[in-house]
């Protein structure tokens, strides 16, 4: 949500998809749908009914508990499941300069769906250790795609670092030796973070001069670079 609003407010023009029966990315923007990413999937809507503005330059494509259906409707295809997602935005994503979208952290035929659709990952690691357990068990998944189509773990985005407290740093610097300049500026430990949600609102509209907000600018800035750069 964070990442979707700093590029929206660089100017970009965003679509933000919620994959997660929690439908958490709604929540996190203080607004209510009435419709989302299953109608969009089912066909049951078209995307002009199910795609709503939250902010400027902002779209969102909500997820949610009606997911779950949407899936068992994916799970049943006898052919090409995995391409669903891709075939449902073929006709959206053109008017976008950014589509981003939030997974469940499962591993499901949704998941693959998003995999198939997506040109590049960035995986957020909370700097724990069972987090690189979990983000080890997720690179070798990837393999079974890349078997399909040319998709890559592209940015490791270290969340709740802790200055004090030394396993943060340790672990942070586990993912430095593993993956190198794929690793992004660690989101830093901040209590902010954590009031947002019952706010409604981006971090940059709560605590816009927090580390918090700095941190996730900063990522703002590295993706927006690195778009313009494979543009040029």
């Amino acid at each position: 949500v964070n990442l979707s609003a700093g590029l929206a407010m660089s100017g970009f023009k965003v679509l933000l998809i919620d994959t997660d029966t929690q439908g958490q990315s709604s929540f996190l923007l203080g607004i209510k749908p009435a419709a989302g990413l299953t109608e969009l999937l089912t066909g049951e809507l078209p995307p002009k009914e199910t795609i709503i503005n939250a902010r400027q330059n902002l779209d969102l494509l909500s997820g949610g508990r009606s997911l779950a259906g949407a899936k068992r409707i994916i799970d049943k295809k006898s052919f090409g499941s995995e391409w669903t997602l891709s075939e449902a935005l073929e006709k959206v994503d053109k008017d976008y300069d950014f589509v981003i979208i939030d997974t469940s952290p499962g591993w499901d035929q949704l998941t693959v769906n998003v995999l198939f659709y997506a040109d590049e990952i960035l995986t957020p690691v909370s700097l724990e250790v069972l987090s690189l357990h979990g983000l080890a068990e997720f690179t070798k998944n990837l393999h079974a795609i890349k078997k399909y189509k040319e998709i890559d773990l592209q940015y490791v985005l270290p969340t709740f670092m802790d200055t004090r407290v030394e396993q943060p740093k340790d672990i942070y610097r586990k993912l430095q030796g593993i993956y190198g300049d794929k690793v992004c500026t660690p989101i830093r430990y901040d209590e902010e973070l954590s009031k947002i949600p019952s706010h409604g609102k981006t971090i940059f509209e709560f605590r816009p001069d927090g580390n918090a907000a700095s941190d996730y600018g900063a990522l703002v800035r590295i993706i927006a670079r690195n778009r313009n750069l494979l543009l040029g």
